[in-house]
């Protein structure tokens, strides 16, 4: 088990601890070696060939878990796949060319069916090549088609090998985002508790935090909003918090202050990293501060006209779906608009979200934050809508937490962002919803038909 013979030794040392927390029970890592041996004899059994792209429906669970680390082992190319992207997981099969499906239900049993497909892409046959595991992950396509990037597992685990902190973690990113995939190799490697979470709630996570004795919550912005909007912090006890990490979209200011100021003695982490690339390490200024300093050792960042770009030793083989976005000599165009100073960077937003008003820049999470300070807004998103006149106007779409006529709502929040903002930030146009801004992966929606 050449590929994760690291993590097998760190099993062994620490059998007696507890690996998994699924529905209320914990799992050893004995139990989870255990399960694991009779994984290999199935994959066996059932004549899975090495190289063979295995689709996983899946969320976490000890067999998902146990099942993921032995299709490893076993050289497969990983395509998991999760309920949210249940609508689109035929299209999904279809472009991985999946030879064989693992399908894990709520009561952890695995269905096993072979599919119809035969993968012969050139990316595979490198894989198949080195005898390497592959990991295909899809994009969430907010802006187009969702693009397949695959992935050579082999330089990927090569940075958990180095020994971090023990934490108890709760799985909140999914099993099938790059954010949920690292937080599960960098648990394990540690030999800490992977802490499963079937209410995504604020209220079902916390209640998590506080039964488990959690230590780390890797999550995203929106759901820090949605923490604080809820009060679920007053009705659980978060003593054994000790860091939240958050990445995937923009962090607005106000809410990063307002936890901070709420939860002194919990250290705030903004992460990095893309489907493409994987996750950076990654250092705030402070708790309280957006300035991030990203890369290690196997990482090269520059900004080059602002925008952010990545080379990377983790960095995908290139689309299944979609031409190669590297440069000529490797490096990745993030999309990402940043500031810098010194090895530090600031995250503005997507390139393509900038909203261009009569030839100035609006950054849609510095509009955001501004108004999400007013007491009634839940939530909040800001968009670009076409103007005859000034090319672009800024648009939001809020949702509140009790009714409030909509004339007088528009009124009130232009005046609140008049005396902070510039006024060609201020939204000309506003919308209240009853709706959530946001998708099953907790990210801001901008664009309601993209859901």
């Amino acid at each position: 088990m050449i590929f994760i013979d690291f993590l097998l030794e760190k099993f062994a040392e620490n059998r007696d601890k507890d690996a998994i927390v699924w529905r209320d029970k914990v799992y050893s890592y004995d139990w989870l070696i255990r399960r694991m041996g009779k994984w290999r004899q199935a994959i066996r059994d059932q004549n899975v060939p090495r190289g063979a792209v295995a689709v996983l429906e899946a969320d976490f669970s000890p067999n998902s878990v146990a099942l993921f680390l032995c299709l490893v082992d076993h050289s497969c190319i990983l395509v998991p796949l999760t309920s949210a992207v249940a609508a689109k997981k035929e299209e999904f099969i279809e472009t991985a060319q999946g030879e064989i499906g693992f399908a894990v239900a709520e009561n952890d049993e695995v269905r096993i069916d072979r599919l119809a497909f035969e993968a012969e892409h050139p990316h595979y046959r490198e894989l198949r090549r080195l005898d390497h595991p592959g990991l295909v992950l899809f994009s969430s396509g907010s802006t187009g088609k969702s693009k397949a990037a695959v992935h050579d597992l082999v330089p990927m685990l090569g940075k958990f090998e180095m020994p971090r902190s023990s934490l108890r973690t709760i799985t909140f990113l999914l099993y099938d985002h790059i954010g949920g995939v690292n937080t599960m190799f960098y648990t394990l490697s540690n030999a800490g508790c992977i802490v499963t979470v079937q209410d995504r709630s604020p209220d079902g996570v916390l209640a998590a935090v506080d039964r488990y004795n959690v230590e780390l919550l890797p999550t995203s912005p929106t759901f820090i909003n949605l923490i604080l909007l809820s009060e679920a912090y007053a009705r659980h006890d978060l003593s054994s918090l000790k860091t939240v990490t958050y990445g995937t979209e923009p962090m607005t200011e106000s809410t990063l202050k307002r936890f901070h100021k709420l939860f002194p003695h919990i250290r705030l982490l903004q992460t990095y990293g893309l489907s493409e690339l994987g996750i950076l390490r990654s250092k705030s200024k402070s708790s309280e501060s957006l300035w991030v300093k990203v890369g290690g050792d196997e990482f090269q960042t520059r900004v080059k006209d602002g925008i952010l770009q990545i080379k990377a030793e983790s960095a995908m083989l290139g689309y299944l779906n979609a031409e190669s976005p590297f440069t000529d000599d490797g490096w990745f165009d993030t999309g990402d608009s940043v500031l810098t100073d010194g090895e530090y960077i600031k995250i503005l937003g997507r390139q393509s979200e900038i909203i261009n008003v009569g030839g100035e820049k609006v950054y849609p999470s510095e509009v955001e934050s501004v108004i999400q300070e007013m007491e009634n807004v839940v939530e909040v998103t800001v968009y670009g809508e076409k103007n005859y006149i000034t090319g672009n106007i800024v648009c939001a779409r809020v949702r509140l937490s009790r009714p409030e006529d909509q004339k007088q709502f528009s009124l009130h929040m232009r005046r609140h962002c008049a005396q902070k903002l510039e006024n060609f930030k201020v939204p000309r146009k506003v919308e209240i919803s009853g709706d959530k801004l946001y998708s099953e992966r907790f990210k801001k929606v901008r664009n309601l038909e993209k859901k």
